[in-house]
């Protein structure tokens, strides 16, 4: 007898937090403890990133998981990525001075695979993250422009 199994196309995604000051998050996500924190030059303890520092790494990591599930899907290999973003953010809504619809403005990713692949298979590669990947998604969807440099080793 086959079962008919659908899996769950929405899922509840859950975070707690003890806040000790004001800078100081412990977050706790599944049995994963982490902090996100201040430096200490706005009066934090540097024990992690920023909450905006935050956002960029997960977008980062997003990018990492999706681009292999794509890569794997479109029978290209990658090996391991290398992954550097820099981001354009205005502080102006952060620091109070006034509300700031898109406080990420750009955010360039330089992605490079340790295998040689051809541009031809990263540009289908980028392509496909591109539908995909969800942080990527929710920061084009606030405005945030997003320029992906997709290189491999040997390029």
């Amino acid at each position: 007898m086959a079962l008919n199994i659908r899996p769950k196309t929405t899922v509840k995604l859950r975070a707690s937090a003890d806040c000790p000051s004001h800078s100081l998050s412990k977050v706790t996500v599944r049995d994963v403890e982490f902090a996100i924190d201040e430096p200490t030059e706005r009066g934090g303890t540097n024990l992690g990133p920023t909450p905006t520092d935050t956002a960029v790494a997960a977008l980062i990591g997003c990018t990492n998981v999706i681009g292999h599930k794509c890569a794997d899907s479109l029978g290209i290999k990658i090996g391991h990525l290398k992954i550097d973003a820099t981001c354009e953010f205005d502080r102006r809504g952060v620091t109070l001075q006034e509300e700031i619809d898109v406080p990420f403005h750009r955010i360039v990713l330089k992605i490079q695979a340790s295998e040689n692949v051809a541009q031809t298979d990263l540009e289908r590669l980028s392509a496909e993250v591109a539908k995909f990947c969800p942080l990527s998604k929710m920061f084009k969807a606030a405005g945030t422009v997003i320029d992906e440099e997709w290189t491999s080793a040997q390029h």
